[in-house]
């Protein structure tokens, strides 16, 4: 993915990829942690927040927690693309996207433990 398509992708409004959100309590709730525990996941990378319309305030992807643990392999994409410069909607628009040669959306890969080849994904697209 070149600069301007992670510029393009940017620009899509997140909440026509992701119905689900949960403020930072509901998420922390979820976890069965504090909502400082999820302010620190957020900052770590662990959980990557956005601001889904204009107004909402910043929440989290409800499809990013499974089971009462963030979905196995999440941190680590999400570390390696904050690494390569990519902010948290850029991360949230490329996970959330279909793409039909996983097939499916990243995150939905993440879910299903098909997670390889979208960390390989990942690996190029912070790197370029």
């Amino acid at each position: 993915m070149s600069e301007n398509t992670r510029e393009t992708t940017s620009e899509v409004p997140l909440d026509t990829l992701i119905s689900d959100w949960c403020d930072w309590k509901a998420t922390g709730v979820a976890l069965g942690v504090s909502v400082s525990k999820v302010r620190q996941l957020i900052r770590e990378h662990q959980l990557a927040a956005a601001v889904p319309t204009p107004g909402a305030g910043q929440q989290v992807p409800a499809e990013l927690v499974m089971d009462g643990a963030v979905v196995k392999g999440v941190p680590g994409l999400l570390t390696l693309l904050a690494d390569g410069g990519w902010s948290d909607r850029e991360m949230l628009t490329w996970l959330f996207t279909p793409d039909d040669s996983l097939p499916g959306r990243p995150i939905d890969a993440l879910r299903e433990n098909r997670g390889s080849e979208v960390k390989r994904r990942a690996q190029v697209l912070a790197l370029s």
